[in-house]
């Protein structure tokens, strides 16, 4: 019986999620790259049901930190075992590994081991997007590849094997897009982009070994992990809450456009649930998803909220004057929509180059003293920074018609689960605390 024929429920701010038949237990599964924002909240979903999902292995080469497992209750930490491999070493090498944690079958893989290499000096992110694809510089194709080898290497055969790709699937990266991404959308190929070999891997593997895929592409992930660096709204709020720390408004950087383009995010726990719900559910085998909140949120609804949380003297609207304004201008180069300019971002600054202010630092390292935090972002600006800017200057839209046509229900309050998940940054010393409530998009 599927999720279709039983009634939702509630968990907290998360709604109308599915319920599955208690006859689906005893499963077991192993999440890759289970320290980053993606890995470590599906597991965090998986280890609600003791019943459905018994053991839950983390595999990468170190294990969740404990400032994020101590977000888990004592017994969801019980029951995750870590498996110490390197996935940019040979498939025997990895197979080994699993072997010697006496993993013999898994119902379910989901696999979001990633690596973000950076980019050269003053180049934007993603510009790299030949050493991103490249095997031969053994990153993000090479880390599925060896995985799946070594999958076959142990003679483990996944019933279901979930790829998490994201919006950079449809080339929102390189200027204009038709909107709202829909999962049929033709592959962009105007530059290199890792994502599609993944893909073919894995298509290739499942038809090799009769197991059953499914890929999930996020917009801009939402969640609580120590590594910052692909969390693209946690820069916000240390913007946010430095600007509290001198007194001083949170002004926004983007133009009228961008202030009112409407926006999705993708939060990571619901991604989470939705995977579950996908690799569960038999008509869901061999599908790809789109995962969204399902909430719009422009960045006119999103900063005034961002101020009140931290405390800022209120909060700025876009720059009107246009002489103030600076443009990136790609120039005359061919977009995925196959016609028309490309994407030009206006901006009156960058919080990459706000986060250079020695006046910036001094207020982050005071904030770190006064609440204890243990985490410098402006120890490496360019790391930190960039991607804040593009998620403060451009929006995403996904399609979640193929989802909900399929049975998926859940939705989450963008403005809420951002407002946990910043409660949660500063559990593990990474914020310091908010200072109102969340009021829902309502």
């Amino acid at each position: 019986m599927g999720s279709e024929a039983l009634p939702v429920q509630t968990k907290g701010i998360f709604h109308s999620l599915p319920t599955f038949s208690p006859d689906i237990k005893d499963l077991t599964a192993i999440v890759t790259g289970a320290n980053g924002i993606s890995g470590f909240h599906t597991m965090r979903v998986l280890l609600e049901s003791p019943q459905r999902w018994t053991k839950v292995w983390a595999a990468s080469r170190r294990p969740p930190p404990k400032e994020m497992m101590d977000l888990l209750p004592p017994e969801h930490r019980e029951r995750v075992e870590h498996v110490a491999c390197d996935f940019l070493t040979e498939p025997e090498d990895i197979a080994r590994q699993l072997k010697a944690k006496g993993i013999t079958d898994v119902d379910a893989v989901f696999f979001y081991s990633y690596l973000q290499p950076k980019p050269k000096p003053g180049a934007p992110v993603w510009s790299n997007a030949q050493e991103l694809v490249d095997t031969n510089c053994k990153l993000n194709t090479a880390l599925l590849r060896n995985f799946l080898g070594a999958l076959e290497h142990a003679k483990i055969t996944p019933k279901r094997f979930l790829l998490q790709t994201g919006a950079k699937d449809y080339g929102i990266h390189l200027g204009p897009i038709r909107t709202p991404a829909v999962e049929s959308d033709p592959r962009v190929t105007l530059e290199p982009n890792f994502y599609y070999p993944q893909e073919d891997m894995l298509f290739q593997y499942c038809q090799k070994t009769g197991a059953h895929w499914n890929v999930i592409c996020p917009a801009w992930v939402i969640g609580a992990v120590n590594n910052a660096a692909m969390n693209a709204l946690h820069p916000l709020a240390v913007y946010a809450a430095v600007q509290a720390h001198k007194g001083e408004k949170l002004e926004y950087p983007g133009d009228l456009a961008a202030w009112l383009a409407p926006g999705e995010h993708s939060t990571a726990m619901l991604t989470g649930y939705l995977s579950e719900w996908a690799v569960l559910e038999d008509r869901c085998k061999d599908q790809k998803f789109n995962a969204s909140d399902t909430c719009l949120l422009p960045n006119n609804r999103l900063w005034p909220e961002l101020a009140r949380w931290y405390g800022c003297k209120g909060s700025g609207g876009p720059e009107l004057d246009d002489s103030k304004l600076s443009t990136i201008d790609p120039g005359d180069v061919p977009t995925p929509l196959g016609y028309g300019p490309p994407t030009k971002m206006r901006y009156s600054f960058t919080l990459s180059k706000w986060a250079e202010a020695e006046v910036n630092h001094k207020a982050w390292q005071e904030i770190m003293k006064q609440h204890n935090l243990s985490h410098n972002p402006f120890e490496d600006v360019e790391a930190h920074f960039m991607f804040g800017d593009y998620a403060a200057l451009g929006s995403t839209l996904l399609s979640m018609n193929k989802a909900r046509c399929f049975g998926w229900t859940g939705h989450v309050d963008t403005l809420e689960s951002l407002h946990k998940a910043y409660g949660e940054l500063n559990l593990i010393k990474m914020l310091p605390p908010l200072v109102a409530d969340a009021r829902p998009l309502m």
